[in-house]
């Protein structure tokens, strides 16, 4: 072989015969074919023709005429080595190609320039070259490096003060995206320089391990062990680093390296937030690993599983049964839960008591039961309170204080008038018991958590323990009186409210009440009977009649169950002359709690329970199917109805028909047929509905009053007319699964019973409730969640704050409709003025008092219809309210005190009967009100109000008038322009068609309007009304708003809880223009933080800052809180915590949720500081004060060592 040429000859071979045959290696050519080309042309020497061009490939013909032309040597050329040698050629042209490029691109390099991959081989050769060639050191013309050690150097290269200067100069300059983009740099860049943290500590170079105890090894049955997930992800961290140091130890190719960097990143990335970037690290069947974000977010996070809420100690749970027989404050404590609960104690008194020598020996005694463990028991149990607790804890009055009772059994009984407070029913129900083990602990829950003090609900100040059901039928039956004694009774009372003589009926008449009694023992006289007998009362109340009137001569007509009735309250109260209801009871207890105070009202409730419930068993009230009697002019009239409807149906097709003829353009037609249609279904529904309500009051009036279905729905009790009027006279009308109203009512009843059909048509409606049901629990417990978080910091701070500033309130309307009077609206605020009634002169309340019962009924009699008060939304106190702002506490019924936490009460108000709001009314469909406004209530407008989505409001909005003026309205083009008033400087406002796309107007052609009224139906964005009429306005919009959800629902709720909310969310301010402050525009700052800022520039001379009013969404404001700590315990965790650490924010703790995140008490009521400091002064002859002894704890040391003793096992 000569340089890539081959040259071979053929030889001579001898075969057997002596015959010489030239051989050409036919294996060898064949082998090499196509692999080799000829250097000259082959031309056969005999003939001259030439078999084979240079460099042409050889194929097998060329080798046969080869051999046979006889040729001997041959020169071949070896295309491989030729390939290699032209591969050799180009890789220098290229290699020259790519150092003249990236010669080219050296000067377009710049700082922080990202280079591909390719960009950087180029550069790295060019690098070598003038390394090798030049002798020269290439990193003083460029440096470039991967991941994090380049982003660290160019963070240690950034000077924060030069850059803010230079991107305050941006910001003035620049606009649009580009400014937005500047303004968050500086932001950021502003804090680092406030918390004096360097850019290049976020890239870390030493990982913090957290402790082994959390992240522990498990050891199974079996030997094996469960790992937590961290241990793996940290484990792979070390693993990879490890791999790292090797590789740069040995020198390892700069590809292998820089890939093992790679996973060494995301090794880091997992362990700290896996899934964050890229895919998640799985682990056993493919379930993502936890990392320590994962950790920390979320209901099972760390935040909110371990630091928000614990499992402790001396806690139990068991089913609930009634206790009739207890006390309100009391409830029966299953002996063998009370020994486990109260042991720790049991032993100390035990030996105290000398029946044992030492702890040993007294667990011996507890474990046998023996007699003397039950006294000592008692002694033991006495004074101390436990806590009742039923899930979902959802007010306050979830978890109260009792005294226990010691009962047999295993089954734990609660007061049958406090189930109310826990909404607790007897058909399984759990309640768990919690012990409060020191002094101050046991004070508080005896002092404020006793059930007994806690009459009253703090949503709305009315009584919440009271008589219910049975109770209520019992008090109910005793005071009805005979159908034949009705007439002369009502003919009795009519006389005496019109002050005249009016003869009635000879009655029976006795001395005293006593005689009466005794008369009924001797079956002399009926419950029922009416009777004239001489009360020990001066003062009598009668139906229909709110005012007390005198007795004349002591001597009353009225019946025996009225005059036992009467027995149970305090002498001074009137008589309750008439046949008692739920309303009624609920009247009376208020008005006992306020004139006679707690503990007169809770022995008058536990007489009224006895009583109740003895009577209801007397009464031995029950239904069957006898009791529910049909109307028999039912079928006559639904018959009636149903003629009606086809006429309704024949005038549709007629007009419809005549559309037809009329109109040639199919969407007019088809548009004009809908309208009609609508008319029909919407006429249909009307007319059904009409004769279902006439059939019920037919039913009602057959009822007898003592019917037992009547006496039950009548008094309360249970049940409601809607009920009856499905047992006994016609279902009515159902909705489909869509809401939309059926046209086809249900005629029957149950007591009749439906049709196959009716039964199908039913079963929509009822599945829909169980479905709504559930989906709404759980929807109320997020929104109560949210609302606690917005407001959890918010509490009463101060007396006063001195401000001048007031709330104007009247009643609510909706229409004509009075939803909230005046009176009920006032009753519990701090009036702003004096108020003076024209006529007397009289002073009825002056400016900074509280307005009571007794002003509400002067104001009532006055002609007003504002009244100026405080209000939270007026209050200038810093973080809280002062109680002058916010008036009555709703749960004592006096004015609130210093350190309420009048947030959470405000969340739980709200929150608490979000289970009762409907998903969604059933919508007649068609054109029932007017548009969009059937489509969204209850829960979901609740939530919508607070959250305030902007996609919602977007699609399904309001147009608001812009200003205030008369509508004109011109058909051809359509225009709708509003005029504005005569003086003022407002410009005419035009809207075309397009705005009103799919809206329906609700304004006619001369309607007056006012600015930010609606145009058409639909939602109105509170974000506009405060654009339009400020914020005064947006607050009162959004209280009635929720009012009127509510109190549509039947649920009270005072409308200061709703203000508290609203004030969270229209806290902060925008930044318009920072003017000389640290702000930056587009800034979130609180308000009073804004106050301060300007003040202070003021004093210097210097320009003050701008900013709006902007209203965020409860998870909006929450997320925006002061305290870092509740942010990040509330929701996006991470997001949280990372700009807190670049912030290097400090938590002032002043909320609840921080509070009880660090383990400390929370600042509010006997929490608070000023509160806590406090040492009583005891009267003493010596100069010194003795110290106040120690809490008795039982100390281990003193017993046997391996007998020490614990704490009960807590429940799990």
């Amino acid at each position: 072989v000569k340089a890539g040429v081959l040259e071979f000859e053929a030889f001579e071979e001898e075969t057997g015969e002596k015959e010489i045959v030239l051989v050409v290696l036919s294996e060898f050519l064949e082998a090499i074919l196509g692999d080799y080309r000829s250097v000259a042309p082959i031309v056969d020497p005999e003939t001259g023709e030439v078999i084979l061009d240079s460099e042409k490939k050889i194929n097998k013909n060329d080798c046969e005429k080869i051999l046979k032309a006889g040729i001997l040597k041959l020169k071949l050329l070896d295309t491989q080595q030729q390939a290699i040698n032209d591969a050799r050629k180009q890789e220098n042209i290229r290699r020259g190609d790519e150092l003249v490029e990236a010669l080219m691109f050296l000067p377009s390099l710049n700082v922080k320039k990202l280079l591909t991959e390719s960009e950087y081989r180029r550069l790295n050769m060019l690098a070598d070259v003038i390394r090798e060639r030049l002798g020269e050191n290439p990193d003083e013309l460029w440096q470039a490096e991967m991941g994090a050690s380049a982003v660290r150097r160019l963070l240690e290269q950034v000077d924060l003060k030069a850059e803010a200067e230079y991107l305050k100069d941006e910001i003035i300059n620049s606009r649009g995206a580009k400014r937005a983009k500047n303004i968050k740099r500086l932001s950021v860049i502003r804090s680092f320089l406030r918390s004096g943290n360097k850019p290049e500590w976020m890239v870390l170079d030493v990982l913090p391990v957290i402790p082994p105890e959390l992240r522990p090894m498990v050891q199974l049955e079996g030997g094996r062990f469960a790992a937590s997930d961290l241990n793996d992800l940290y484990r792979r961290v070390i693993n990879r680093n490890n791999r790292l140091k090797r590789l740069i130890e040995i020198k390892a190719p700069e590809s292998i390296i820089r890939n093992e960097k790679r996973m060494l990143q995301e090794a880091v990335d997992a362990l700290i937030d896996n899934g964050r970037r890229g895919k998640a690290v799985t682990g056993t069947n493919n379930r993502p690993i936890k990392s320590l974000s994962d950790l920390l977010k979320g209901k099972q996070g760390r935040f909110r599983q371990n630091l928000l809420g614990k499992r402790v100690d001396y806690s139990g749970r068991s089913v609930i049964v009634v206790g009739p027989e207890l006390k309100l404050h009391q409830c029966g404590l299953p002996k063998i839960m009370a020994l486990e609960f109260f042991k720790p104690f049991v032993l100390k008194k035990l030996v105290d008591k000398g029946y044992a020598p030492q702890i040993k020996n007294a667990k011996t005694l507890v474990e046998q039961m023996d007699s003397r463990v039950w006294d000592v028991l008692d002694e033991v149990l006495t004074g101390k309170p436990v806590l009742l607790n039923r899930a979902p804890t959802l007010h306050r009055l979830g978890i109260q204080a009792f005294e226990p009772v010691l009962i047999e059994g295993k089954a734990i009984q609660i007061h049958p008038l406090v189930c109310t407070a826990f909404n607790a029913d007897f058909d399984g129900d759990q309640m768990a018991v919690h012990l409060p083990l020191s002094l101050p602990a046991q004070a508080e829950a005896r002092i404020l958590m006793l059930s007994a003090n806690n009459i009253l609900l703090p949503a709305d100040g009315k009584p919440v323990v009271g008589p219910t059901q049975d109770m209520i039928l019992g008090l109910h039956y005793i005071t009805l009186m005979n159908d034949d004694d009705e007439d002369t009774y009502y003919k009795y009372v009519s006389g005496i409210l019109k002050n005249k003589e009016v003869k009635i009926r000879d009655l029976r008449m006795f001395s005293d009440e006593d005689e009466l009694k005794l008369a009924y023992a001797l079956e002399e006289v009926g419950l029922q009977e009416l009777v004239r007998v001489r009360v020990k009362r001066g003062t009598v109340m009668y139906p229909g009649d709110n005012k007390v009137h005198t007795i004349p001569n002591g001597i009353l007509v009225t019946t025996l169950g009225r005059v036992l009735f009467n027995e149970v309250f305090p002498p001074d109260t009137p008589f309750y002359n008439k046949t008692i209801i739920k309303e009624d009871i609920s009247e009376i207890i208020s008005m006992l709690h306020k004139e006679h105070g707690v503990s007169e009202t809770v022995d008058v409730l536990d007489r009224i329970k006895t009583l109740g419930f003895h009577y209801a068993m007397i009464a031995g009230v029950t239904i069957g199917m006898d009791d529910l009697l049909v109307p028999e002019e039912k079928w006559e009239m639904i018959e009636k109805a149903e003629k009606q409807v086809d006429q309704f149906k024949v005038e549709f097709d007629r007009e419809a028909a005549k559309i037809v003829k009329k109109f040639q353009d199919e969407e007019i037609r088809d548009a004009k047929i809908r309208e009609l249609e609508n008319d029909r279904r919407t006429n249909t529904i009307k007319h059904w509905t009409e004769i279902s309500s006439q059939i019920t009051d037919l039913m009602m009036d057959n009822f007898n009053r003592f019917n037992p279905v009547f006496m039950m729905a009548h008094s309360g009790a249970r049940g409601k007319v809607s009920q009856i009027k499905q047992l006994a006279a016609l279902r009515g009308l159902m909705a489909d699964p869509t809401g939309r109203i059926i046209e086809i009512p249900i005629k029957s009843n149950f007591r009749e019973g439906l049709s196959v059909l009716e039964y199908f048509i039913s079963t929509h409606g009822a599945r829909k409730g169980l479905a709504d049901t559930a989906l709404r629990t759980a929807d109320s417990g997020y929104l109560t969640r949210r609302l606690v978080d917005v407001a959890q910091d918010v509490m009463i701070v101060e007396d006063d704050c001195g401000t001048e500033d007031y709330v104007e309130l009247s009643a609510t309307m909706e229409g004509r409709k009075v939803i909230q009077t005046l009176p009920e609206r006032i009753l519990g605020r701090v009036a702003a003025e004096n108020m003076i009634d024209e006529e007397t002169g009289e002073m009825i309340i002056t400016s900074g008092k509280l307005i009571d019962e007794t002003a509400v009924q002067k104001i009532a009699q006055m002609d007003v219809d504002k009244v100026k008060v405080r209000s939270v939304l007026s209050c200038e106190s810093r973080n809280g309210v002062c109680r002058l702002c916010y008036g009555r506490d709703l749960g004592t019924g006096r004015l609130v005190e210093v350190g309420t936490p009048i947030g959470i009460i405000a969340a739980q108000s709200i929150g608490e009967p979000g289970t009762q709001l409907t998903m969604r009314t059933f919508h007649t469909g068609g054109i029932a009100g007017h548009g969009q406004e059937d489509i969204t209530q209850g829960l979901p407008k609740v939530e919508l109000l607070f959250e305030l989505f902007e996609a919602r409001y977007h699609k399904e909005g309001a147009v608001v008038a812009p200003i205030s003026g008369r509508i004109k309205i011109h058909e051809d083009p359509f225009l709708l322009t509003i005029r504005p008033n005569v003086g003022s400087k407002a410009k005419e406002v035009t809207f075309t068609a397009e705005t009103f796309q799919g809206k329906k107007i609700i304004v006619l052609d001369g309607d007056k309007i006012k600015k930010g009224e609606p145009l058409t139906g639909g939602l109105i964005n509170p974000r506009e009304i405060l654009k339009l009429s400020g914020v005064r306005k947006t607050a009162q919009f959004l209280v009635d708003e929720v009012q009127s959800i509510y109190k549509g629902q039947g649920v009270n709720t005072n409308d200061k809880h709703i203000e508290i909310i609203v004030r969270q969310m229209l806290k902060f301010l925008r930044v318009l223009d920072p003017g000389d402050s640290d702000f930056l525009e587009g800034d979130l700052v609180e308000t009073y933080r804004f106050e301060d800022k300007c003040t202070e520039l003021e004093k210097q001379k210097m320009k003050i800052p701008k900013a709006e009013h902007i209203l965020l969404g409860i998870s909006k404001a929450s997320l925006y809180s002061e305290s870092f700590l509740s942010a990040a315990s509330f929701q996006e965790t991470t997001k949280v915590l990372t700009n807190a650490a670049i912030e290097g924010k400090v938590d002032y703790l002043r909320g609840l949720k921080e509070n009880v995140i660090i383990g400390r008490l929370v600042p509010i009521g006997t929490g608070r500081n000023d509160f806590r400091y406090f040492v009583p002064m005891v009267d003493t002859d010596e100069d010194t004060i003795p110290e106040i002894p120690e809490p008795v704890e039982i100390n281990p040391v003193d017993y046997d060592d391996e007998e020490l003793i614990g704490p009960p096992r807590g429940s799990r």
